[in-house]
């Protein structure tokens, strides 16, 4: 358990917070029922190798895209049965983003986790609506929002009846285009819920492309230690076969090739910060 005591049950078995971290990684969009099946069965045999439990992340919908003409979605009932495939055949939790209200049931139905994007984390119906469901609820904290702000998001939550609530790093807004992360809001979140670290948007560079986001993924190995280091109970990864070719986020995504490596130097990372998790001044 962390050292604040909170934890987030996600399925029996599955806790954040706990004495494993919890990986939370997939494509950043789903693209297709054979991108979403290769990277879920990699990642899970790599999370299994590294002593990661692992929960399979995908988009069903990209609502907050920079242009009209990027791509959003295969169709909220398709991807949505994706997700189910998937999670059926290898046997493993998933999460996805919900954008409005009224998704908040029928996604529920299908994923262990809802997730509240950045932008969306001050919105009390949203946040109502996913707790009422019973799902553990991620919500990401607003590239806007002071750290010992989000107490408050995790309070309304938790006001619905839903104790299971985390919340997840990935940086503040610096400038146009530029995000950057504060490690103290790592301990300041942790007093209110467990906090899950955002590798891949922690580097990305919204808008940064003339119309699309850019990302800066040769940064993502450093803000990962630290991270790490400092103190979290989960990481979020996203990862391709051929990150060029994603339809979302491509600049910030972690090679799949490249995964094991990582895993191997993130859990390293964590123990030591687990080590010294009671070190204070």
């Amino acid at each position: 358990m962390n050292k604040s005591g909170f934890t987030m049950t996600i399925r029996e078995g599955i806790v954040l917070g706990a004495d494993k971290p919890v990986l939370f990684a997939g494509p950043c969009a789903i693209e297709s029922l054979e991108i979403c099946m290769e990277i879920a069965q990699t990642v899970k045999e790599l999370a299994d190798r590294h002593g990661f439990l692992y929960v399979f992340k995908a988009s069903f919908d990209k609502a907050n895209r920079t242009s009209a003409t990027s791509f959003r979605s295969i169709g909220m009932e398709r991807a949505l049965a994706i997700l189910s495939d998937v999670g059926g055949k290898l046997d493993i939790p998933l999460v996805t983003d919900i954008h409005e209200s009224y998704q908040a049931a029928p996604v529920a139905s299908v994923v262990d986790v809802l997730q509240i994007p950045a932008y969306l984390c001050r919105q009390t119906d949203l946040l109502l609506a996913a707790a009422s469901t019973g799902k553990a609820v991620k919500i990401k904290r607003g590239q806007f929002m002071a750290p010992e702000d989000m107490q408050y998001a995790v309070n309304k939550v938790r006001a619905a009846g839903n104790d299971q609530v985390c919340l997840t790093e990935r940086g503040f807004t610096l400038g146009y285009h530029n995000l950057v992360v504060d490690m103290r809001a790592l301990p300041v979140m942790r007093q209110f819920a467990p906090v899950v670290f955002d590798v891949t948007h922690s580097v990305q560079q919204p808008g940064g492309q003339r119309g699309s986001s850019g990302g800066e993924r040769q940064f993502a190995p450093y803000l990962a230690r630290a991270a790490a280091a400092a103190g979290v109970d989960g990481f979020f990864i996203e990862t391709h076969p051929d990150p060029k070719k994603a339809l979302s986020d491509g600049p910030n995504l972690i090679p799949l090739h490249r995964m094991e490596a990582f895993l191997g130097m993130l859990k390293r990372a964590w123990e030591l910060g687990r080590d010294f998790e009671d070190f204070q001044l």
